[in-house]
């Protein structure tokens, strides 16, 4: 059976711009605050994470997902009318630093090759698609508006076979956004030990 999740979040940082960017892309850190995370390690393939979460089930038996996660970077310029360009590569550091409203970060979902499902030891592949902005804000503040997509597919117990799919399907989807969306806010609440305050906007 296939499951999808989501959870998002908006909130204010009471952190300089670019000390919170270079906080948030670091993805073992602030996964470190997932209270489901068991561990995120860096792939032999560039800027590919591999994550490992660990869940317990209905009938208390550990359930692990694997991710392989892709993380990219994008620097968010806005030009003036006055300066036409049609090449950023032609952006000098200097206006790039000038015209910079904001940073993006993006996780996507990366194929391997290799099998990762094992249904017998509870062990199942995800798949995490994420988008983080960050702008800066007034007061040496900056705000983070995150937005999380997990999907997985798990073998369904027989008890469980008996309820029809398309309510078992909405029951699963909307436990999963609310256990994700709790283990978001908590993870982002626990970053506050780092900063001076992260406020929910």
């Amino acid at each position: 059976m296939d499951a999808t999740g989501v959870s998002k979040g908006d909130w204010i940082f009471k952190g300089e711009f670019n000390r919170t960017t270079a906080y948030l892309s670091d993805q073992k850190k602030i996964l470190g605050f997932n209270p489901f995370c068991h561990s995120v390690e860096l792939t032999n393939i560039e800027n590919v994470y591999k994550w490992l979460f660990r869940v317990t089930d209905p009938q208390n038996n550990p359930f692990d997902v694997i991710f392989f996660v892709e993380q990219s970077e994008e620097l968010l310029v806005e030009l003036p009318e006055n300066i036409e360009c049609t090449d950023p590569a032609e952006l000098s550091d200097e206006m790039i630093k000038l015209y910079t409203v904001g940073k993006k970060i993006h996780w996507k979902h990366h194929p391997v090759t290799t099998q990762i499902e094992d249904p017998e030891k509870y062990l199942f592949e995800g798949k995490a698609f994420a988008d983080m902005f960050m702008h800066p804000v007034q007061d040496n503040k900056t705000r983070v508006q995150f937005d999380l997509k997990i999907d997985v597919r798990f073998i369904l117990y027989p008890a469980f076979r008996i309820v029809p799919e398309k309510i078992l399907h909405a029951m699963t989807n909307a436990g999963m956004s609310m256990i994700m969306q709790t283990a978001t806010n908590k993870m982002f609440h626990s970053i506050t030990k780092d900063f001076e305050s992260v406020t929910y906007v």
